[in-house]
């Protein structure tokens, strides 16, 4: 069944009504396509991953096999969504599901995931409040500072980067420019 993004953005706009979360999804699906096109591979099924892998966390978010990702992986499988796209959501809790990622789409989504929460804090400490205004320089200030942000587990995105074969700085790098080019659609380009 080919989706497109308007199926996936439905469902997003259905199940979450926090602007926080749907930026969220937003910069996860810009960085997931960035990553698409760095490996040569599918922009728009990354990019819709990437959109929608957080789409039921509002709605249930209590990381058990009764709450997020489990229930929306079950609301995808009965909209027809390819099990690619329900795996990877599943993988990118893994500790609760059980589900290890294994492929690249799965690396990189876990990769970006946190990362992009960690950008976003970052840009949202500047005085201008804009992304664009973010260089990889000071986000490495802030990743040393270990109170900031101190709910972003930085050695998981330290690992997600490392199992892509990406480096640290470039994985930065990558997600900061993805997410600065959708600054509007994120709420970062005060």
């Amino acid at each position: 069944m080919d989706l497109n993004r308007d199926f996936y953005w439905a469902l997003v706009t259905e199940w979450t009504q926090s602007p926080h979360l749907i930026r969220h999804m937003l910069a996860c699906e810009a960085a997931m396509r960035a990553y698409a096109q760095r490996f040569g591979e599918d922009v728009n099924k990354w990019g819709n991953l990437g959109l929608v892998h957080d789409f039921d966390y509002e709605r249930h978010p209590d990381l058990t096999v009764e709450g997020h990702p489990v229930v929306g992986s079950r609301v995808l499988r009965e909209q027809g969504v390819p099990e690619e796209i329900i795996r990877a959501i599943l993988a990118h809790a893994s500790e609760y599901t059980g589900v290890q990622p294994e492929s690249r789409m799965e690396k990189a989504l876990i990769a970006v995931d946190e990362l992009t929460g960690f950008i976003t804090a970052v840009a949202l400490v500047r005085p201008s409040k804009s992304i664009k205004d973010v260089e990889l320089k000071s986000i490495k200030k802030k990743w040393k500072d270990k109170l900031f942000a101190a709910a972003v587990n930085r050695q998981e995105i330290e690992h997600a980067a490392e199992s892509l074969g990406v480096p640290l700085d470039e994985h930065i790098q990558i997600v900061l420019d993805a997410m600065k080019s959708e600054a509007s659609a994120l709420g970062l380009d005060s």
